[in-house]
């Protein structure tokens, strides 16, 4: 029997680390790292750091490439083979380090609940039983970072990602709107009129950036420092909290 563990290990700062995810850690019996290429090194950085720092049981550490996804044709297809793919690859890990079974443990950036695809690569291994330990994510990161509340008085709030807010707009009915996975800055294709944004780049991380103001003054300025820190880091992590005015406060 292999026992998988998905550990939440926040959004890159090793004091995000929780006590269970400590444990949890140095309970495995194995740590998979997942390569992404050398745009993406400092990732692989980050988790090395971690372990370095968390454990204290000879726990194995083995670093794998990881798939890479095809941009090109039906994106929901493409995500699907994705992920085929990165259980492919998880299964000959297993079999290579673990033949008799044994303790997995994948650390997962934020939270594997939220936007992350680690649980749903997961259930393609039905022999394979499967626990969460939580982690902080980067909606509470930038949150936190701006020291702002998440949701408007008895307001509601929407989570969604940059493909979507491109393509539908402000969601129907929301007071607040959380944008993730944006890999542009589909904020540019609303009205700013009314809405402020508060928005996070690699957020617990050294190299942390935020901006915040009304989206009219803020859209130019955040599109600018996001092209340049994707330009000088090869990569870039962020997350951004837009909210329309209201009379309530």
């Amino acid at each position: 029997m292999i026992e998988l563990t998905l550990i939440g290990i926040g959004t890159g700062n090793p004091d995000h680390i929780t006590m269970q995810a400590a444990r949890a850690m140095n309970a495995a019996d194995l740590i998979l790292i997942p390569r992404k290429g050398e745009s993406k090194s400092d990732l692989v950085d980050l988790r090395r750091d971690i372990c370095a720092q968390v454990l204290n049981a000879p726990v194995r550490i083995v670093e794998f490439d990881m798939p890479v996804r095809d941009a090109e044709g039906d994106y929901a297809r493409g995500v699907h083979e994705w992920h085929d793919a990165i259980a492919a690859v998880w299964r000959e890990q297993i079999a290579l380090h673990l033949p008799g079974g044994g303790r997995l443990a994948l650390l997962v950036w934020g939270d594997p609940s939220l936007y992350d695809s680690t649980l749903r690569i997961a259930e393609r291994l039905p022999d394979v039983k499967v626990q969460v330990v939580a982690g902080i994510t980067s909606l509470q990161a930038l949150t936190a970072a701006h020291a702002i509340p998440l949701n408007p008085l008895a307001g509601s709030v929407t989570i969604t990602t940059g493909r979507l807010l491109r393509a539908h707009g402000w969601p129907k009915g929301a007071d607040t709107v959380v944008v993730m996975l944006d890999g542009g800055c589909a904020f540019e294709v609303l009205d700013p009129a009314g809405i402020a944004i508060w928005w996070g780049a690699y957020l617990g991380m050294a190299q942390e950036a935020l901006e915040c103001g009304p989206l009219v003054h803020a859209a130019p300025i955040i599109a600018e420092r996001r092209a340049e820190l994707r330009a000088r880091h090869g990569w870039i992590m962020d997350v951004y909290l837009m909210r329309k005015e209201q009379s309530d406060g």
